[in-house]
């Protein structure tokens, strides 16, 4: 199943994308829960799919507007250098656990929606993720049973303001400006896609292929992301696992490349769909 976040007439909403048209999921639960995020610590997966299976009404998908798939200030852990080429382009050392650094809510907007360029900045890069959602907490999570906890994927701009995240060691501020990264489409349910299943990553600036990869290259895999990072902190329903970005970035191309106004950029995923947007100067 597809679930997503959406705006319908100016008013936030949630649902599931079908082929023919969206269940308004808000609707269905009397507005009792108003978000995905809400709906992942209410609801079980197999409760989302029995209440869209009732519903008969939908939506002309042109009517709406795409939201991030996860609006609240949940923890978004993302994964840097957790594929070998990204991590030898970037010229850094191997390490025997995960790099981590967080983005906040403010700095996401959705499919369709416009990346801005901020003023303070002429380096805006690309960074094309595949992320995981989480549906059941916990904390300690061993490898093997990694899997259960997973709602499902969606994919991931982590657009990077690379000026600024090269001001210090620390990476918050070149991570964070407002509407520079994007989530989206919709999420796909963890009985969409094999446990395991290799997924292939592309990104796609203006027609042309900058990144594309495999899931079975990451470095350090889902599983052991998720054993990590509940090693620290309780993983909730709606926490976000942004799990890494491939070789092919702008910044370390010859001359770089970064995105500008105008500029169209879209990240592709097997079975996940494709998240478009354009690029627009503050």
């Amino acid at each position: 199943m597809k679930l997503l976040n959406f705006k319908l007439n100016g008013v936030s909403r949630w649902g599931a994308l079908t082929d023919e048209g969206v269940i308004d999921l808000m609707h269905a639960t009397n507005d009792s829960i108003r978000t995905l995020g809400e709906a992942l610590n209410a609801l079980s997966i197999s409760q989302i799919e029995e209440l869209a299976s009732a519903q008969t009404s939908r939506i002309n998908v042109k009517e709406i507007t795409y939201l991030p798939v996860i609006t609240e200030n949940k923890k978004i852990l993302c994964v840097g250098l957790n594929y070998e080429e990204h991590r030898v382009e970037a010229n850094r050392p191997k390490t025997g656990e995960p790099t981590l650094f967080v983005r906040f809510a403010s700095s996401q907007v959705g499919h369709e929606a416009p990346l801005i360029l901020p003023k303070e900045s002429t380096e805006f890069d690309y960074e094309g993720e595949i992320a995981i959602v989480i549906g059941v907490g916990g904390r300690r999570i061993s490898e093997k049973n990694a899997w259960q906890h997973i709602a499902g994927y969606a994919l991931y701009n982590d657009g990077s303001i690379r000026d600024w995240q090269k001001h210090t060691s620390q990476w918050t501020p070149g991570k964070n400006f407002d509407a520079t990264a994007s989530f989206g489409p919709y999420l796909v349910t963890r009985g969409e896609i094999a446990d395991g299943q290799v997924l292939e990553l592309t990104t796609v600036l203006n027609g042309q292929v900058m990144q594309h990869a495999k899931t079975d290259q990451l470095i350090f895999s889902i599983p052991i992301l998720i054993h990590y990072i509940s090693s620290f902190c309780t993983l909730e329903p709606g926490d976000v696992i942004v799990t890494g970005t491939p070789g092919g970035v702008g910044f370390k191309r010859v001359p770089p490349v970064f995105m500008k106004s105008g500029d169209v950029v879209e990240i592709k995923g097997s079975s996940l769909g494709v998240l478009k947007n354009i690029i627009v100067s503050e």
